[in-house]
């Protein structure tokens, strides 16, 4: 008899959206802080840029704090928003913060925390600041086989990700904007599904990713939804940042999410659909649960 017989089964390798979801070195980071809370991560070689700021940002060694004078002004939020605001656009007009978005993020910990200041989005990673999106699986039943899955291809026009795979909806959750709220607006503009249908989505899990990417750091909680998309239904792009959409098959998609070909996030947000209809098993995804948790 073969040896092999006797060996234990080998456990599946990581999928490689688990493994990025925390591929994050502290040590290559300083902690950003506003007041005594901790609020992102800044590159080490990006800490240089910021010296320039001296009246705004106070680098210790340790971490890069927002100077305190603001904190007992009557308006601290807008004041702060307003400083950090005139180092932003500074970095961003030489090249440090790409794919400026004319969207507001509040920088807070937990989304129904009362934000501690406002960045625009594309300095959110720069800073590293805890981002919010919500994601769609759009679910087409079938009576006597495994459902069909609605993914979409990112346009090769996104700031991220260009001519990725994707959910069939997906969105961050800018400033003043709830997570319904966001998920049947994102519902029409990228996939022109009406609000009445999006509103039957059915939330899922929330995952939690800290990834380090070229433009700095993701830190994001994903709010995942699904949907019962009808059979006769045919998704169509409003907004210019979705170049396809196609049904596919569950083994399809399992296979797409293992090469790689789908986002991060997308990935994530299909797995938690997958497990909680009992089309794969923990087994086949490990290390999953652990996003289910703020990283340590």
């Amino acid at each position: 008899m073969n040896s092999s017989s006797y060996l234990p089964p080998q456990s599946p390798a990581q999928l490689p959206c688990i493994a990025a979801a925390r591929r994050f070195d502290a040590s290559r980071h300083v902690p950003f802080f506003i007041g005594a809370e901790q609020v992102g991560w800044i590159r080490q070689r990006d800490r240089s840029l910021l010296h320039r700021w001296p009246d705004v940002l106070r680098d210790d060694g340790g971490a890069i704090s927002l100077v305190d004078h603001f904190d007992t002004a009557h308006d601290v939020v807008q004041l702060r928003s307003a400083a950090l605001g005139s180092v932003i656009g500074a970095l961003a007009a030489q090249g440090h913060i790409p794919g400026w978005r004319d969207e507001t993020y509040a920088i807070r910990n937990r989304f129904d925390a009362p934000p501690l200041a406002f960045i625009e989005r594309a300095a959110s990673r720069f800073f590293g600041t805890m981002t919010y999106a919500a994601h769609l699986n759009g679910i087409v039943r079938q009576a006597a086989a495994q459902p069909l899955v609605w993914i979409a291809r990112r346009s090769l026009g996104k700031q991220t990700d260009p001519g990725m795979l994707d959910n069939l909806v997906g969105g961050g959750i800018g400033w003043g904007y709830g997570v319904f709220e966001t998920l049947i607006k994102e519902c029409w503009e990228e996939s022109g599904i009406p609000p009445e249908l999006a509103r039957t989505a059915k939330p899922g899990g929330t995952l939690h990713v800290l990834q380090e990417l070229p433009e700095g750091t993701q830190a994001e909680q994903i709010f995942v939804f699904d949907l019962d998309v009808p059979a006769d239904f045919a998704p169509a792009n409003q907004d210019g940042e979705v170049s396809e959409h196609r049904l596919a098959r569950i083994d399809e998609v399992r296979g797409w999410i293992a090469a790689g070909e789908m986002t991060v996030d997308a990935s994530l947000a299909m797995l938690d659909a997958l497990l909680r209809a009992e089309l794969l098993n923990a087994h086949d995804c490990p290390g999953l649960e652990a996003l289910y948790r703020l990283p340590d």
